[in-house]
């Protein structure tokens, strides 16, 4: 089964909520929507469930337009964040719902409930009520339902949001083996940068209701083509600052004028906005022709093994992920390092005019 949404657009009076998406995704593939609240996700996974019309465009499935048709008549599961799951069944009831609605044989709706429940680990709790579970399981149980009915588009609207960060992190480690066998086509909205980076696949950045990009998450990380699916990919905010390219030199909004090197060496003149991660900025020294910006630090947080350094550089605010525990009181002077060759550069329309090379983005 192939999913092509062909030029969609929703419109609910004045308000635009999509505008103008074609996709095509592939069976057996993992497609992550990324965007913040808002962006349009949850109106997009519903316009390829059928549970809405769009307003113009088509949704078609293996060259047949099922635009017109409601989401009882099409193969397709989704899973919320929220645990929906009926608290007075047991695990296995849950699991095998559709299954019954559906009129299936008893001795498939068994086959189909314990393959479902190996899958996601759930054989010791089949016969617990959902209430006896713990917010993993119990979201797991749901993902089970949604995989028995062996739907060919399996939707996933921030399925983890609820979770805490533990349980988070056991279910975001084990979902692209469960996605790698089920074979369906899975959708996974977030609004989580380093979540779509862990599962994979290939990732659509949506901002205010359009898709900025499609492609492998990986290359659309290292490779945005605008400033816009930059800052959607990036987490903590990417940091910006602004540079006029003349000949051999850049003057940089914080007043300083720098040598051209770096991804400024192979643009024409003019003005750009600079890009960079939190982690491409230092505190430690780096070689020249590393840039060096000096800063008063606003605040510092320690997140284990890294820190969050807050700098004001002038007028801007920029964040820097360092490694180790970095406990800098406010106002404290220091020099920050960022490397010309780990940055974006991006042209006066926002476009991509240069980037770092991909084992360093």
């Amino acid at each position: 089964m192939s999913l092509t949404l062909d030029s969609l657009s929703l419109t609910r009076g004045a308000q635009t909520l999509l505008a103008d998406i074609s996709l095509t995704l592939e069976k057996g593939s993992l497609n992550v929507l990324l965007g913040a609240t808002l962006a349009g996700k949850t109106s997009l996974m519903r316009l390829m469930a059928g549970l809405d019309a769009p307003s113009s465009g088509k949704v078609v499935v293996e060259g047949r337009d099922v635009t017109g048709l409601p989401v009882q008549k099409r193969n397709v599961a989704m899973v919320y964040q929220q645990f929906i799951n009926y608290p007075a069944l047991s695990v296995y009831e849950n699991i095998a719902s559709p299954l019954r609605v559906a009129g299936l044989p008893a001795s498939e709706i068994d086959a189909r409930v314990k393959s479902a429940a190996a899958l996601l680990r759930l054989e010791p709790y089949l016969q617990r009520k959902p209430l006896e579970l713990s917010g993993g399981q119990q979201q797991r149980t749901a993902i089970a339902r949604a995989l028995v009915k062996r739907a060919e588009l399996v939707l996933l609207d921030e399925p983890l949001a609820n979770l805490d960060y533990k349980l988070r992190e056991e279910l975001r480690e084990e979902l692209p083996r469960i996605f790698a066998e089920s074979g369906a086509i899975f959708v996974y909205a977030t609004t989580e940068p380093s979540e779509a980076l862990l599962l994979g696949g290939n990732t659509a950045t949506l901002f205010q209701g359009r898709v900025t990009q499609f492609g492998p998450t990986a290359q659309v990380y290292r490779q945005p083509h605008d400033l816009v699916t930059a800052q959607v990919f990036s987490d903590p905010p990417l940091n910006t600052l602004s540079g006029i390219k003349q000949g051999s030199e850049v003057r940089l909004s914080t007043g300083q004028r720098i040598p051209a090197t770096g991804a400024f060496a192979g643009v024409p003149d003019g003005a750009y906005t600079i890009g960079f991660r939190a982690h491409h900025l230092a505190l430690d020294a780096l070689p020249a022709p590393a840039i060096e910006l000096q800063a008063s630090v606003s605040v510092s947080e320690i997140t284990g093994s890294e820190s969050f350094v807050h700098l004001d550089v002038g007028d801007h605010r920029l964040i820097a992920l360092v490694p180790g525990v970095r406990r800098l009181e406010p106002g404290t002077t220091v020099t920050a390092w960022l490397d010309p060759a780990r940055i974006f550069l991006f042209d006066a329309a926002g476009r991509l005019a240069a980037a770092a090379p991909a084992k360093a983005a």
